[in-house]
């Protein structure tokens, strides 16, 4: 599973990189950063999912990777 911010969609409030400051950080003008690949790790998910139902703008999803 990965994760995806919207930098559309993104007004910065932050509550992403409060919530789950392993996955995500902030750029210059504190808009939201998904760090690394977006990688969700399985000791991560509940805190990814936190950030998703947090946004306000709805900028963030989980991408399910498929089974090949």
């Amino acid at each position: 599973m990965k994760v995806h911010i919207d930098s559309e969609r993104c007004q910065g409030h932050g509550r992403c990189y409060d919530l789950a400051p392993e996955l995500f950080g902030d750029d210059d003008e504190g808009y939201g950063t998904v760090l690394g690949d977006g990688e969700v790790q399985p000791n991560q998910e509940h805190a990814a999912r936190l950030a998703v139902t947090n946004c306000p703008e709805r900028a963030i999803e989980l991408i399910e990777e498929m089974q090949s």
